[in-house]
């Protein structure tokens, strides 16, 4: 994935709108673009700090971009464990349909 990509995928990002195999290759690709991840926090404080200094709160924009990075993060991981489990029980099933058929040959 270029940084062009990467770019035009932020807004989706910060609307958590990435489905898996998109939040995975963005995220991997942040995590090595020191540009991409420049341009993620501009984003981030652009359309998060007007929001805030209309509403006259305080905030941290950074902590809170972490968090939002950490966040995706998890949810990777979640997905991730989800994904193996879907795929064990797919072996499981196609072991048992193999081992029924192997039975009712014999």
């Amino acid at each position: 994935m270029d940084c062009k990509e990467v770019n035009k995928m932020i807004p989706d990002f910060l609307e958590n709108k990435l489905n898996h195999r998109e939040l995975r290759r963005f995220m991997e690709h942040i995590s090595k673009c020191g540009e991409c991840k420049e341009e993620l926090s501009i984003q981030f404080l652009v359309l998060e700090g007007m929001v805030r200094l209309e509403s006259g709160s305080t905030f941290d924009l950074q902590y809170e971009l972490d968090r939002i990075l950490e966040e995706a993060r998890r949810r990777m991981k979640i997905r991730q464990i989800f994904h193996y489990i879907i795929y064990g029980a797919e072996i499981l099933i196609i072991a048992v349909i193999i081992a029924v058929a192997v039975w009712m040959m014999i």
